[in-house]
């Protein structure tokens, strides 16, 4: 496999602070991979300040980030580095022939690679991820090379579009701001490249450009796809909407399409308050004979944990009533201190991803993931690496396996996603658009499954 990185512009202030990835050999000290790379030790340890600590160990396996260093020019920080650290130069497309199911496939990523900002640090991870499945996919006889650029916010893409390693490229992952999408689409379309947009922007060139992949969906589309679930699988509950007061709330579109559905299906539902309806106003609105599905027009978890202590007292009162909720993606950041809760009320949450830390593939990759860059990976959800994981997996093995006729769409891959799954559509005559969703359902038999739709 081999990686490169450049940096978007050629000033010092904007140079990545590291260019490779070094795996330690046998019997590799600091001095030999510091002269290997042109820096010094001391520059080193800063690109990796786990070595300060006396605990830190330089053995064989262990991944070191490479810095540029510190004299490093405008063609320094443009010079693709080998990670094998030979210098043979990537090989360009040959010919119309040139069958990308028959070599290693080339890989660009242009994200914000810096630690300057929140968005920065999430594409490091998401990036190092990316990596992760280079490696795997490399046991299953898939070879990567990977070429990763430095695109920050206030960047032009432009200049980086004239370099010559872009346009060998099979596949891109990026941009994250919308600006840049338009340059980078139009080179994109020229040479038959596909574009990964991995991340919610808005970006039209979609329906025009067939070789697009738009990742994360639109959210009006979004809503008007769960809804439609939510009238499908529910036809047969009484639906409680709870109104919860939260001036905040960014619940409205949903919860306004839910009600002209549930009318329209001729679906029959209650409208309650968290705050202001009394005990037993708040009780009446559970249907008695039907099972109850609740809905919170907010998604914070305040109002959630003041709804679970109403839910209680209305089952103190009537034992026999059945209860669900329908939630959203917000709440499972609750999900370890609401845990219980959840299973009690067979808790349905809608979301594009679904994180299972305690399955073994999750482990297994937050091992390596800490073993290869000596910290966790972020508290977020999703998290950033294991999204990064399964795009450059799913990609990689799809034009491995299809070529450049890979579609994305439905059954064409036997992989199942660590976290987030794919299922792309073609819009019109332009690109492809991200179709997978589920529900994340929370079993009263205390087990967690994942409907997908």
């Amino acid at each position: 496999m081999i990686l490169m990185l450049a940096s978007a512009q050629w000033s010092e202030a904007q140079i990545q602070k590291w260019r490779d990835f070094h795996k330690v050999k046998k019997k590799e000290t600091l001095f030999s991979i510091c002269h290997q790379y042109g820096i010094t030790v001391a520059e080193l340890k800063t690109a990796n300040p786990e070595m300060n600590s006396p605990e830190f160990v330089l053995k064989k396996g262990v991944i070191l980030a490479i810095p540029y260093p510190q004299q490093s020019t405008a063609s320094q920080a443009s010079t693709a580095v080998e990670a094998s650290v030979s210098e043979k130069p990537a090989p360009k497309k040959s010919s119309a022939n040139d069958d990308v199911r028959k070599r290693s496939i080339r890989l660009g990523v242009m994200l914000p690679l810096h630690d300057d900002s929140a968005d920065g640090k999430h594409m490091v991870e998401y990036y190092r991820g990316v990596l992760m499945a280079c490696d795997s996919l490399k046991k299953l006889g898939i070879s990567t090379d990977v070429y990763a650029w430095n695109l920050a916010e206030n960047d032009d893409v432009r200049p980086l579009l004239v370099d010559p390693d872009m346009e060998r490229l099979d596949i891109i992952i990026g941009p994250l701001y919308e600006k840049q999408v338009g340059y980078l689409s139009n080179f994109a379309e020229k040479l038959d490249i596909k574009l990964v947009i991995p991340f919610s922007i808005d970006a039209p060139e979609v329906y025009t450009n067939r070789n697009i992949f738009q990742v994360y969906q639109n959210p009006n589309d979004q809503i008007e796809s769960t809804v439609r679930r939510f009238c499908e699988w529910f036809k047969d509950y009484h639906p409680v909407i709870i109104d919860c007061g939260d001036k905040t709330s960014t619940k409205g579109p949903f919860t306004s399409a839910l009600r002209r559905s549930l009318e329209q299906w001729g679906i029959k539902y209650s409208i309650t308050n968290l705050v202001e309806s009394s005990a037993e106003a708040f009780a009446r609105s559970f249907d008695d004979e039907k099972p109850n599905v609740v809905v919170l027009n907010t998604g914070r978890s305040t109002e959630l944990n003041a709804t679970f202590g109403r839910l209680s007292a209305v089952s103190s009162v009537k034992p026999d009533v059945k209860i669900s909720m329908f939630g959203y993606t917000e709440w499972m950041m609750s999900a370890s201190v609401q845990l219980e809760n959840f299973y009690r009320y067979n808790v349905y949450v809608p979301s594009p991803f679904y994180t299972n830390l305690l399955s073994p593939a999750t482990e297994r990759l937050q091992q390596k993931y800490r073993w290869n860059f000596h910290q966790s990976m972020m508290q977020a959800l999703p998290r950033f690496a294991l999204t990064g994981f399964d795009h450059a997996y799913y990609f990689l093995q799809g034009l491995h396996q299809y070529g450049k006729a890979f579609d994305g769409a439905e059954g064409r891959l036997e992989h199942k996603p660590v976290q987030t799954p794919l299922k792309f559509e073609r819009i019109g005559n332009g690109g492809l658009q991200n179709k997978a969703y589920m529900f994340v359902r929370y079993l009263p038999e205390h087990r967690i499954e994942t409907l997908n739709y």
